[in-house]
């Protein structure tokens, strides 16, 4: 996200702010991540902070709405929502998720599961609004798995709603092991063994 620090664009601000609240949780983790370098990386004031959001738990959260939710809607939910061929789209993004993996990601793993392991236990607020994404997250897998049963692309007796808590858990996992080993190979046959599991729903 690319901002400027002019009052008078406050979205591009609060944009830049996200941008680098972002980088340093993923990297940290919430609880340490330093608002002191957020702002020097973002090149902003303690005031233009305050202004945006009123704590460093506001921002937290806006993270989780604005940058890792709206990645979730990005990779996941539109995709889905706009394919005749359910399935086949699911395994293309896995493959792509794969093939786009740079070292960062294996190096630092999920933020979406980094954060649900962190602040789960400990923050309600954050609690609420991760068991809000991941709903969506498995509503999009819900429903493109039953019109993918409908139109015959899946066996009639695949449990969509178990299959797709399966498939995210399992994408979530792969890329916590491949953290934990910092190995792309250990995602690719993660992935591929999942993939597997997939193929395996089609009619």
């Amino acid at each position: 996200m690319e901002a400027i620090t002019h009052p008078r664009h406050p979205n591009v601000t609060r944009a830049r702010l996200l941008d680098a609240a972002f980088a340093e949780i993923h990297r940290n983790g919430y609880q340490a991540a330093s608002l002191a370098n957020i702002l020097s990386a973002s090149g902003l004031t303690k005031g233009a902070l305050y202004h945006h959001f009123a704590d460093k738990q506001a921002l937290g959260l806006a993270v989780l709405d604005e940058v890792i939710g709206a990645y979730i809607m990005q990779t996941f939910v539109a995709p889905l929502a706009n394919t005749s061929k359910p399935v086949a789209t699911l395994v293309q993004i896995l493959h792509e998720i794969g093939s786009g993996s740079c070292v960062a990601k294996i190096e630092l793993g999920c933020p979406f599961s980094n954060m649900m392991q962190e602040m789960s236990g400990i923050a309600p607020a954050f609690r609420e609004r991760l068991a809000h994404w991941l709903g969506v997250w498995q509503d999009a897998f819900i429903s493109a798995l039953q019109r993918a049963r409908n139109i015959g692309e899946i066996r009639a007796d695949v449990d969509c709603e178990a299959a797709a808590l399966f498939i995210i858990a399992s994408m979530e996992g792969c890329m916590s092991l491949a953290k934990n080993h910092q190995s792309m190979t250990t995602l690719h046959r993660c992935g591929g063994q999942l993939i597997a599991y997939i193929n395996m729903l089609k009619a």
